[in-house]
């Protein structure tokens, strides 16, 4: 394994998790490693749950189906209503959940706030931010402080969800093997500017989402699988 830059070097932060938290500059790309996508849940539009070694990692949960597992660690990227559901993660939540989310989310939660190029680990989870911004379109303003989320699991591998944002110039130095990437237009990318990011920089598998709800159609996903120069996973909607 050899050690990849992910953007920017992270803010030395802590969030009150823990006096061992140390902040990281790289990840682990696992170079000659299989890739699954079988512990990865969409629920439509960017609302995403990983399993990880026991844990249940939920992103921007939006119209959860009921019963579904409670958090471990809950990731939202932006306020839009879309991606921050207080119903939804009321679901979710227990006691011991972890909260993550930009300034203006946590102030409405119990969360712990995070900004674009921070990182932290929550038992054995790394979890770092990029920004997430449009470049022309009003909609996702960079100085919001919005973010995407890069989570490195327990076992080396590193999943990028990028929240709603355009092809930006950060995306150009990640290393990940895992990229969950809007393709529905209007308020972000679309399928063509999708899959040029992704060619930018690769994944071993690529994800779309951010359609089939507000805007966008399966169409726009699989426009992106035909464009994009690598594995292309289309993930049905999970209903647990």
């Amino acid at each position: 394994m050899k050690p990849i830059a992910v953007a920017s070097a992270m803010i030395c932060a802590v969030f009150g998790i823990s006096t061992n938290v140390h902040y990281e500059t790289t990840f682990e790309f696992q170079e000659g490693k299989p890739m699954s996508t079988e512990n990865i849940h969409w629920y439509g539009q960017s609302a995403f749950r990983i399993t990880d070694d026991g844990k249940q990692i939920y992103i921007d949960p939006w119209k959860l189906p009921n019963g579904v597992p409670k958090a471990s660690i809950i990731l939202v990227t932006h306020s839009h209503y879309d991606h921050f559901s207080p119903d939804d993660i009321a679901k979710i939540l227990t006691p011991s959940t972890v909260v993550f989310a930009p300034t203006d989310v946590a102030k409405k939660l119990n969360a712990k706030s995070i900004m674009p190029n921070e990182s932290v680990t929550v038992d054995r989870v790394k979890i770092a931010t990029i920004p997430a911004y449009n470049l022309k379109k009003p909609y996702h303003p960079r100085a919001n402080n919005w973010v995407g989320y890069i989570i490195t699991l327990s076992n080396g591998e590193t999943i990028y969800h990028a929240g709603d944002t355009d092809f930006i110039p950060e995306m150009k130095l990640l290393k990940v093997d895992v990229a969950m990437l809007p393709v529905g237009g209007t308020y972000t990318m679309d399928a063509k500017e999708a899959a040029e990011a992704a060619n930018s920089f690769h994944p071993r598998i690529a994800i779309p989402m951010h359609y089939g709800d507000v805007v966008g159609s399966s169409k726009d996903a699989e426009m992106f699988k035909k464009l994009v120069h690598g594995e292309v996973v289309i993930l049905p909607r999970s209903k647990n």
